[in-house]
């Protein structure tokens, strides 16, 4: 049976839960994280298919239980969805006014916690006969990426940083599993209604619609592309002609 790993799948309303069902409804047994152990347990009996584990990209003793997991019960992954992140500064237009502590924890979050994660699960990966690592980014990265003249403006300077950051470590990973037959890439899902307590916006697509771009890297066939940058299947490049959402 192909398993899928999801990170920050604690939230019914959430991208990562949407990209578990739709994994889930093509046969994956997928395997629910969040910190909370208790949001994603009720989610994961929805679907039946499906485990709920505890992980926090900060605290790697997590990891290692949940990589312990995986090759006890499972003995290979064929997919990890790296979509977890931290909260997005959107209040702040300038890196001059950035909060240093917000972008060390956007690191943490959506960069390093990813990247141990890889490193965690590298020989469960290994063992799948061709596996899939989607990096979940944000058009916001194009911000850095692009050297437009901004000027002193930046949109959410920690989020948008973090999430270059982790466009980056993609292609890093890439390069380095290039002998292998496990391709990584990063998705942007776009502008996607996740939190109606907070007010999406009106034109927000719904989870399942952005889900779909994700899924799709998550189950590229062999061959396929390896370290880009990508939504709904479609590379973004160059990344200057991508509005900011």
């Amino acid at each position: 049976m192909k398993t899928a790993l999801i990170t920050g799948a604690g939230r019914g309303e959430g991208l990562g839960f949407a990209v578990a069902t739709q994994l889930s409804e093509l046969g994956y047994h997928v395997i629910l994280t969040a910190r909370d152990l208790a949001r994603v347990e009720p989610l994961a009996a929805t679907l039946g298919n499906a485990t709920a584990l505890r992980l926090d990209l900060a605290q790697p003793g997590t990891m290692a239980s949940v990589a312990d997991h995986v090759t006890r019960t499972f003995g290979h992954l064929d997919v990890l969805v790296n979509n977890a992140s931290d909260v997005v500064d959107f209040a702040v237009l300038s890196a001059l006014d950035a909060d240093i502590s917000a972008v060390r924890s956007a690191l943490d979050i959506d960069v390093l916690g990813p990247w141990q994660l890889v490193q965690t699960l590298l020989p469960m990966l290994k063992k799948a006969s061709a596996a899939r690592v989607v990096n979940v980014s944000s058009v916001s990265a194009s911000q850095i990426a692009t050297g437009l003249d901004l000027g002193a403006s930046l949109r959410a300077p920690a989020h948008s940083f973090a999430k270059h950051t982790l466009n980056v470590l993609t292609e890093v990973l890439a390069r380095a599993l290039a002998d292998t037959p496990i391709l990584v890439n990063s998705v942007d899902p776009g502008a996607t209604a996740t939190h109606p307590e907070r007010g999406d916006d009106a034109d927000d697509r719904s989870p399942a619609d952005s889900a779909r771009g994700v899924v799709w890297a998550a189950t590229l066939p062999p061959g396929g592309p390896t370290g880009g940058f990508f939504r709904d299947g479609l590379p973004l490049t160059p990344p200057s002609a991508i509005p900011l959402a």
